[in-house]
């Protein structure tokens, strides 16, 4: 059987996202803060690099050590912060309390629209952002990206993690805690 390969003017679109790799000075302080944040754990580690996972993949995050790595400044160009999805807005809380109790605490908190989003940084300033989609279907979301709303404020409306718990553990509807401006 012969195979011929797909028009080359065809982008295929990756399957998955595999991992990502950072560098560090800081091995052990980013492997134990990803262990606390994300749940990962280690499948290998060494002196000078570690692979953790938190699902089937069999590594999602490498972090390697050298010394001579220089520190990143706040201004630098480069990738800004990756971001992770929870299933619902219980979640998110529910991540915000724990790592809370272990002094990791979201320098921002912000309801961006399409997502209701907590943004933390590791040891070396690197940004993870735990969001939940506001939306209950593409449809919706679709619409109001082409709504005035999000073309008069495109980043969100900044909230309160404490103040939103308290809403959510009260009960009020989640429909209406991650509506913008509602914490």
């Amino acid at each position: 059987m012969t195979r011929q390969l797909e028009p080359l003017d065809r982008t295929i679109s990756p399957a998955k996202f595999a991992h990502l790799v950072l560098r560090t000075k800081r091995l052990g302080e980013l492997v134990a803060w990803y262990e606390a944040v994300l749940g990962a754990r280690v499948v290998f580690r060494n002196d000078f690099i570690a692979f953790l996972t938190y699902d089937d993949e069999h590594h999602r995050i490498a972090v390697v050590q050298d010394p001579r790595f220089a520190d990143p400044t706040e201004n630098a160009v480069g990738l800004d912060h990756f971001a992770y999805t929870l299933a619902t807005l219980g979640d998110l809380l529910q991540t915000y309390k724990r790592l809370a109790t272990k002094g990791i605490r979201p320098f921002w908190c912000v309801n961006h629209g399409p997502t209701t989003s907590m943004y933390f940084r590791d040891p070396d300033g690197n940004r993870t952002e735990f969001q939940v989609d506001n939306f209950p279907d593409a449809a919706s979301l679709q619409a109001w990206f082409r709504s005035s709303d999000f073309a008069k404020n495109p980043i969100g409306v900044d909230f309160d993690p404490e103040k939103l718990l308290a809403r959510w553990q009260n009960g009020d509807p989640e429909e209406e805690l991650v509506r913008q401006g509602s914490a």
